[in-house]
């Protein structure tokens, strides 16, 4: 089957999307829904373990421990994800690279399937002992690196192929495929555990949501053959059949060596949006149903309620952006969720549903002003020969660094101290850190960009 082209005809614009072209508009729009889908099913695929962590792990996997151990062991592995995928963005940097973005995308979706269908094949302890827990951490690492290396070649696939007035609402739809992802492994663990006793489902029923994780090939497959690399990557393989220094040799090497303040800069933006946005869906989880005694399904139905809001704000972020910059939004967001901390375990604490709703909502809209126009900045601060290397090493450090451990942290943290104080402490610091990080960062869709037609957004940091 023949590859969607990239290059446009004379005369028109080299993105797709723009200019005159009814073939480049529609080759857009698929590009779009494919890196909307592929990345959808990769973030359900992570997302799934953590909601199971919260409700089922323990329960399967720690049968001997207490209930406070067996959360905090469940956790632990959780957290197993998030310590490879920064070796994920890594390796994928790297390759993405020297190599394409499209391969390292290809291979990274079909790693993710792979593993989540085999978490749901997994023997329970009481089968094998010690030897199941051992193998749940294994392909928890596998997809961890997986979700590493996936984020930066989607985003890229998207904001490099689209016009430099269209970067930032292109690159969300990467990010919007987060609350999708969470919607639809919530709605298939509400729906298998409803439909059966609660024994039925955490002997077998659990494993259902994991093997769903089998669609993933095809979409696998819908980007091997019908999607191209992005346009700047391509113009590079152009260069460096005509000059060994197109292509740099050791990309990552490069980027830590001359950009490592803008990576640690961009590791902070994420630190508002990764802290609530794991509390919402994992810590919540297992803190309502153990310290709270709320049931389960509700609150999945409250996360997932409040996930709507997401889907609305993401892309309306980014759109934004692109409209008066990056970084506005992003302070907006980080001061937003330090501000909002405090009220939102108030809310957590009052064991009131309808309030739970409301705190878990307006926290995911302000950690969305921060995530949506996140995809087009980070990747607009790196040039392109060493930017799948910078924005994912940036993202994936953040992940080690608060995602994974947080649901950990709160849990210990709340054992502890006894109350909610002190994890609304940490997220205001979080939201504080976002501030203080766009803050230091420098403009990258300015007002001279946005007035330019034919401008690349961010060139002007690195040229």
């Amino acid at each position: 089957m023949a590859s969607t082209p990239l290059a446009q005809p004379d005369g028109q614009s080299r993105y797709l999307g723009t200019g005159l072209s009814a073939t480049g508009r529609r080759a857009f729009r698929k590009l779009m829904a494919v890196g909307l889908i592929g990345s959808s099913i990769e973030w359900y695929d992570f997302f799934l373990y953590g909601t199971a962590a919260a409700l089922v792990f323990p329960k399967v996997f720690f049968p001997h421990a207490s209930a406070l151990t067996g959360t905090l062991l469940a956790f632990s592995t959780f957290w197993a994800g998030f310590v490879a995928r920064p070796i994920g963005g890594m390796l994928a940097g790297h390759l993405g690279d020297k190599y394409g973005r499209k391969p390292v995308v290809v291979t990274c979706l079909a790693l993710m399937g792979a593993a989540t269908f085999l978490i749901g094949c997994l023997p329970s302890a009481s089968a094998v002992g010690p030897v199941a827990p051992i193998l749940l951490v294994t392909l928890r690492f596998v997809q961890g690196i997986a979700a590493g290396g996936q984020w930066g070649g989607i985003v890229l696939l998207l904001t490099e192929s689209a016009g430099p007035k269209r970067r930032g609402f292109a690159g969300t739809f990467g990010q919007t495929s987060v609350p999708i992802a969470v919607i639809i492994s919530n709605l298939i663990f509400v729906a298998a555990s409803g439909l059966m006793p609660n024994d039925a489902f955490l002997t077998w029923g659990w494993r259902i949501p994991f093997l769903f994780s089998v669609v993933m090939f095809s979409v696998v497959l819908y980007i091997q053959t019908k999607v191209e690399d992005t346009p700047e990557f391509r113009e590079l393989q152009q260069e460096v059949s005509q000059s060994d220094s197109a292509v740099t040799r050791a990309p990552l090497a490069q980027v830590i060596r001359s950009k490592w303040g803008t990576i640690l800069l961009g590791c902070g933006l994420l630190s508002a949006t990764n802290s609530l946005f794991y509390v919402s869906i994992s810590g919540l989880l297992s803190y309502g149903t153990t310290s709270l005694g709320l049931k389960r399904n509700p609150l999945l139905a409250v996360v997932l309620i409040s996930s709507v809001a997401m889907l609305a704000v993401i892309p309306w972020s980014g759109h934004i952006s692109d409209k008066i910059g990056r970084r506005p939004l992003i302070l907006i967001g980080g001061l937003g969720v330090a501000v909002w901390a405090f009220p939102y375990f108030s809310l957590v604490d009052s064991r009131s549903l309808p309030l739970i709703l409301v705190a878990v909502t307006v926290g995911f809209v302000f950690q969305c002003l921060t995530y949506g126009p996140i995809a087009s900045f980070l990747g607009e601060l790196f040039a392109p020969n060493v930017r799948y290397s910078g924005a994912s090493l940036a993202y994936q450090l953040s992940a080690i660094i608060v995602s994974g451990g947080t649901p950990f942290l709160m849990t210990a943290l709340i054992a502890k101290a006894g109350s909610t104080i002190p994890v609304a402490a940490y997220i205001m610091l979080m939201g504080l850190i976002t501030f203080a990080s766009a803050w230091f960062l420098p403009e990258t869709n300015t007002t001279e960009v946005r007035n330019e037609p034919q401008a690349v957004p961010g060139t002007h940091l690195y040229r």
